[in-house]
């Protein structure tokens, strides 16, 4: 075995992994040198980081298609490990499982959690965090989508936005570190933070410096849970696998 990596399951031989997550290539490194892994990518991101094994980049045409795909592809099991916001897809996911009967788990890392010190005001939508935002410089990280209703500040995100924005525009992608997030609050004067509350460690430092620096946090909130099986790591996710959760 590959150092590194995991066995597969006994009787899974080919998984697909929905998701561009970091959790989902690291589930798609560990897992193959012992089944076939298929990554499914959106193709929303232009260069989007690969993981190993095979990928396809695109939709699958809706729950027909991903029915029609399974069955093609002969697929024992379905990790969903997509953006936490990626409801869309993960209900796709769910319908066609259910009509194929493959085996489905959902990986989703923990969101954020307030610390000592945070000014954190809690909405349920992009639009709703613009209006709770009003006139005040925000910095603004829940991606590309809805990026017009903020009036002022500077939005970062992986490719440009396909609708026009009054913010100024930082295309960059994490990991980012407490020391870069200051100096850039600061030299965008920002008065507010708005981010989804995706979780994990990659982009978490905004929320250090927005503490530094006293500043609030609009946190858009998770859509519901799926009403499916779902951990947390890679671990649990691969331990599924492993005690015959993919194995049909």
């Amino acid at each position: 075995m590959t150092a590194g990596r995991d066995p597969a399951p006994a009787g899974v031989r080919t998984v697909l992994v929905l998701g561009g997550t970091g959790e989902a290539r690291e589930l798609a490194r560990r897992a193959v040198s012992r089944a076939r892994v298929v990554s499914s990518l959106a193709g929303r991101v232009a260069s989007p980081r690969l993981p190993e094994g095979e990928v396809r980049v695109g939709g699958f045409g809706g729950v027909a298609g991903l029915v029609a795909y399974l069955r093609a592809e002969r697929v024992d099991a379905v990790v969903d490990a997509t953006h936490p916001f990626a409801d869309r897809i993960t209900a796709n996911a769910l319908a066609a499982v259910a009509q194929t009967g493959v085996p489905f788990l959902v990986l989703r890392r923990p969101g954020w959690t307030e610390r000592a010190g945070d000014r954190w005001t809690w909405v349920d939508s992009i639009a709703e965090a613009a209006r709770v935002v009003g006139d005040r410089r925000a910095f603004v990280t829940s991606g590309r989508d809805g990026l017009g209703a903020f009036a002022s500040g500077v939005a970062r995100t992986v490719d440009p936005p396909a609708e026009a924005t009054a913010l100024d525009l930082v295309l960059d992608r994490g990991p980012y570190t407490v020391d870069g997030e200051l100096a850039l609050m600061r030299r965008h004067a920002v008065e507010v933070l708005v981010t989804k509350d995706s979780g994990g460690g990659m982009t978490a430092a905004k929320l250090d410096a927005a503490r530094a620096l006293g500043l609030p946090v609009v946190v858009v909130r998770r859509p519901p849970a799926p009403a499916a099986p779902t951990v947390t790591t890679v671990d649990a996710a691969l331990a599924w696998l492993t005690t015959g959760g993919g194995a049909g």
